[in-house]
């Protein structure tokens, strides 16, 4: 009678090891709950982006830290000026880097490389929330001596609520999975007992670094597009055995 028992626990035991394998293989056998139907639900929408992000600055050389960075405080002084004239506020200029570098030349291919100065390089975030006025800051800043001037990425501020749509529109699309699963396999489907969620940006939308003779040849082309914001589900749904 206990053999009996042993017998038809480990064959119970056995089949459900291979319901959850077929559901999720493996892997998700381990981490996702008891579900008789498991399917994934992806929904997006599309967004105009409200403000940006673009990075700049100066960099400059001297024979001594002092000339370079006496240099680079000047420039930045106008860029800094021109950006404050321009509407920005002083919370939306931040600096992100700043550095000071040894310059090292050589007289030729075998002689030994000599310190011949140093370079030094402020760089900002500025952040601009008319996007309309993205093209014209970028030109104020090459205008007022900045070298390297790009890096633009378009943002949303509040994608709550877009993402909520595309909460809804996951969803809708597991159902229809599963209802397609369902249908095939001859079950009714019952409640949904879980869900996991995997949400975010598309990737932000950049420009590359703009060098300053370049940008000066004529006013830069800004589009701001729309962003996609994602989410992907994987749902859990019970079968209704009535």
């Amino acid at each position: 009678m206990a053999a009996s028992v042993a017998r038809a626990f480990l064959s119970s035991t056995a089949a459900l090891a291979a319901l959850v394998f077929f559901a999720g293989g493996p892997a998700q056998a381990q981490s996702l709950p008891m579900a008789r139907v498991i399917v994934s639900g992806e929904g997006s929408i599309a967004v105009a982006p409200d403000y940006a992000h673009i990075t700049g600055g100066v960099t400059t050389r001297g024979k001594t830290v002092k000339e370079a960075n006496e240099a680079n405080a000047k420039v930045m002084s106008a860029v800094t000026a021109a950006l404050l004239d321009s509407g920005i506020p002083q919370k939306d200029i931040q600096t992100v880097q700043f550095s000071v570098q040894p310059v090292y030349t050589s007289q030729g291919a075998n002689t030994e490389q000599r310190l011949s100065g140093f370079s030094v390089s402020n760089q900002v975030r500025v952040t601009i929330r008319q996007i309309a006025k993205v093209g014209e800051i970028l030109d104020r800043m090459v205008a007022a001596g900045a070298t390297d001037v790009g890096n633009v990425a378009f943002l949303v501020s509040e994608p709550s609520k877009a993402l909520d749509q595309a909460r809804e529109a996951a969803i809708a699309d597991a159902r229809r999975r599963a209802e397609i699963y369902a249908r095939a396999s001859g079950l009714t489907l019952g409640r949904v007992a879980w869900i996991t969620e995997e949400s975010g940006y598309a990737r932000p939308t950049f420009m590359k670094t703009l060098q300053a003779p370049a940008a000066r040849a004529a006013s830069v082309p800004i589009s701001a597009g729309e962003d996609e914001l994602q989410v992907q589900i994987t749902v859990g749904f019970d079968v209704d055995t009535k």
